[in-house]
């Protein structure tokens, strides 16, 4: 006896593939949005040291910093707990007690790495908001002329907080190797893979659009408050006359 195909159970399995996979939502659009301004204008801020041409874009960069810093600890302080500063500050306390059980497992592969880890990214993030105390305020004061041994301060933190933030990618880099998966990635999507609830109950997007919004509101303020602009004539007339040479040799 013949029987027709079973359409809908044949389908089963396309439907299958064609469902996303299931994701968490674990980062809020402020915390992320707080991040990559942060690394862009410490970027800018370090690219930007050099030079009289640049330094109203230099200080506009490091003023948006402690900006920014301020923003960070206000909303750790009163945001959603996930973003709350406790959340480091409990990883950072466990770590008297994970370095006392690396003496204490009896193999290399009882040791709980992955708290390891956890441990070295608190402690990176940590590092950077605490040294943007100092970078700022001995920023200000060369600029302001207070002392010219603030410039060596200055440049001594400008260096060591390029160093934990080279050190945080490379870490960052090698879990994703060691997992197999971009652990950075969240900070970009807020999401990771896999079923269960949400870690953030609200995505906030609003606050991120107005954090972002008022950090150009300042550095377009900082550009009409100066005659010619955050960037020097000097400074486009060199780029440009870089740009021509490098034209004129190819």
């Amino acid at each position: 006896m013949h029987t027709a195909p079973d359409f809908n159970t044949a389908a089963q399995p396309d439907a299958a593939r064609a469902m996303p996979a299931p994701t968490r939502l674990v980062i809020d659009a402020p915390t992320r949005m707080f991040h990559w301004l942060f690394a862009l204008s410490f970027v800018g801020a370090y690219l930007t040291a050099d030079g009289e041409r640049w330094r109203l874009l230099h200080v506009t960069l490091g003023y948006t910093l402690a900006g920014l810093l301020a923003f960070r600890v206000l909303y750790g302080l009163f945001g959603p707990r996930q973003a709350g500063l406790g959340q480091l500050w409990r990883k950072l306390t466990g770590a008297p007690a994970w370095l006392r059980s690396l003496t204490s497992v009896q193999s290399v592969g009882a040791v709980n790495w992955r708290q390891g880890q956890n441990l070295l990214m608190a402690l990176a993030v940590v590092a950077l908001l605490v040294m943007v105390v100092p970078l700022t305020l001995s920023g200000y004061g060369s600029y302001s002329d207070w002392g010219g041994w603030l410039e060596d301060v200055h440049e001594f933190f400008g260096e060591a907080f390029l160093a934990v933030v080279l050190g945080h990618i490379a870490l960052i880099a090698g879990l994703s190797l060691l997992r197999r998966k971009n652990q950075a990635l969240p900070m970009l999507t807020g999401r990771v893979d896999g079923p269960g609830p949400h870690l953030v109950k609200s995505n906030r997007g609003w606050l991120a659009v107005l954090l972002l919004a008022a950090a150009l509101a300042f550095g377009a303020w900082q550009w009409r408050q100066s005659p010619s602009g955050l960037v020097s004539g000097q400074a486009w007339s060199g780029l440009l006359a870089g740009q021509s040479g490098h034209d004129d040799d190819d």
